[in-house]
């Protein structure tokens, strides 16, 4: 396997990332954050790349911040700065980017692995899946997990998760909605691939317009969320491909997008 910390393959138009530690459980070091920056930035300048899996190798998705690292470190507050710094600029480019991310969750997805869970825009996961935010358990509480898990799950689920430390398992993941389907280990690479591929048959100037429109809405008070996405909804409606879309529509037609 490479010594790469994240490998990238490209498959028409769906582009894999696969977190690529899996002696240490894909644990978020300051290298593979960094390398994920990386990717992640080179993405959203690739007009060939219409949805992106996040995956991981070996046993797990992701066991969250590299511990070893960061006593080795010595736990400054130089290197922690950094390191919250870039795990925080990590979870907000996945939001940002103008294309669909799918989280494909197999093993555990615990503390920082689980924010990376909430902060894609789908998530599926293999039937036999965990996930935690543990950070309570070591005296280093999930704070920045936090904020992707109540954004996604109730406010009842989330202290739940986040005051006990617990595993959860995969049934309980999907019933707090922290993921979007559940299938069996042995399906989960074909059933991930199944729904990019869905999504990377829709127009990706729609689908960038739409999940930017999603996050923003969502922070604004109920009459500033109208008002905003009425005029997103305008800007659309002169879209190229709003016009061939609904004139596909019309005349029972595929559609051919042009991405304008």
């Amino acid at each position: 396997m490479s010594d790469a910390f994240v490998l990238r393959a490209d498959d028409n138009g769906v582009t894999t990332l696969t977190l690529n530690r899996p002696q240490s459980r894909n644990a978020l070091s300051q290298g593979m954050l960094s390398a994920l920056l990386e990717a992640f930035a080179a993405i959203a300048g690739d007009d060939s790349v219409r949805v992106v899996i996040l995956a991981g190798a070996g046993p797990a998705f992701c066991a969250g911040h590299d511990l070893k690292e960061m006593r080795s470190a010595d736990y400054t507050r130089e290197y922690a700065e950094k390191l919250f710094t870039d795990c925080a600029a990590l979870m907000q480019a996945i939001v940002k980017l103008p294309k669909p991310v799918i989280a494909r969750v197999h093993g555990i997805a615990t503390a920082a692995g689980c924010q990376l869970v909430a902060s894609a825009d789908l998530a599926i996961a293999a039937d036999d899946a965990r996930f935690a935010t543990p950070g309570v358990n070591i005296g280093l509480f999930c704070s920045t997990p936090m904020v992707a898990l109540t954004r996604n799950v109730a406010p009842k689920h989330a202290m739940q998760m986040l005051l006990c430390g617990d595993l959860i398992d995969a049934p309980t993941a999907l019933r707090f909605a922290l993921v979007n389907e559940l299938v069996p280990a042995g399906e989960l690479d074909n059933a991930t691939l199944a729904l990019a591929r869905k999504l990377a048959a829709k127009s990706s100037l729609t689908l960038a317009i739409g999940k930017e429109a999603f996050y923003r809405q969502a922070e604004l008070p109920l009459a500033e969320a109208y008002a905003y996405t009425r005029d997103v909804m305008v800007a659309n409606l002169q879209a190229q491909d709003a016009r061939e879309g609904i004139g596909a529509f019309i005349d029972k037609r595929p559609p051919t997008w042009c991405g304008r």
